[in-house]
């Protein structure tokens, strides 16, 4: 008969991970992190833009009010600080989280026309213009 009293090996715990699937782990982690960043920016840029295209409809709306109410023609003389200030029929200048600056036409436009701009609309990838203007 043999010896049974050889020295066994201690055996290894196989609940730890190696460096490298913690590398892989992390790694995976980061790109899922890179995406939703990437998608953030182009949420937030959607919302900007939205935003700005509301604040110029509601400028619109303000210029009409004010030219209903003045009777004021179109083609009137009308500046942004008759209607853009403390006290006045907007309160708060409005402005474009983007960066953008908005710029008045200084008279009362023709329907179909835009009172208020912002220096945004000419971009290509996410213009601050609204599809259309018709109604206003």
């Amino acid at each position: 008969m043999k010896n049974k009293t050889t020295m066994k090996k201690p055996e290894r715990s196989k609940r730890a991970f190696t460096l490298i699937e913690v590398a892989a782990v992390i790694a995976v982690l980061l790109a899922l992190i890179a995406v939703l960043f990437i998608n953030i920016q182009g949420y937030l840029n959607g919302t900007y833009r939205a935003q700005c295209i509301l604040t110029q409809s509601n400028i619109q709306k303000a210029v009409r009010s004010y030219a209903s109410m003045n009777e004021l023609a179109i083609g009137g003389t009308l500046a942004s600080t008759t209607i853009i200030g403390a006290g006045l029929m907007i309160p708060v200048a409005p402005t474009c989280k983007a960066g953008g600056t908005p710029t008045y036409t200084g008279t009362v436009p023709a329907v179909g026309v835009a009172y208020m701009t912002c220096s945004l609309a000419a971009q290509a990838s996410n213009p601050h213009a609204p599809s259309s203007i018709a109604g206003w």
